[in-house]
């Protein structure tokens, strides 16, 4: 079996930081897609002379940005509304709707 070299399709999608030949996808992946969740990218300026140079059709011209800092956990008890709604059966029900979380529940009817 041959070794595989760094330069083999992996198996996640990660964004690449060179802008002078094509970014290495997972297969199914397109260019600028990433298996991380937390991962951001950036339009970048690709390098289209020294990709050409080296034989690449294209090139990629995204970059990672840096990772983004964990929000500190909220204090104090969630917002909510409440609010009359008529079901299509015509009958009132009450709605309450918590801001922070978007969840909704039906009271009454």
């Amino acid at each position: 079996m041959a070794a595989t070299s760094k330069s083999s399709t992996p198996e996640e999608t990660r964004l690449d930081e060179h802008l002078d030949a094509p970014s290495t996808t997972a297969p199914g992946d397109g260019p600028a897609d990433t298996t991380d969740p937390d991962e951001r990218a950036s339009s970048a300026t690709p390098d289209k002379g020294a990709a050409a140079r080296a034989g690449h059709g294209t090139v990629n011209a995204v970059v990672p940005l840096p990772k983004r800092k964990t929000a500190a956990a909220r204090q104090g008890k969630d917002r909510t509304e409440t609010y009359s709604a008529i079901r299509p059966d015509g009958s009132e029900v009450t709605v309450e709707r918590n801001i922070e979380t978007g969840e909704s529940s039906v009271k009454g009817g």
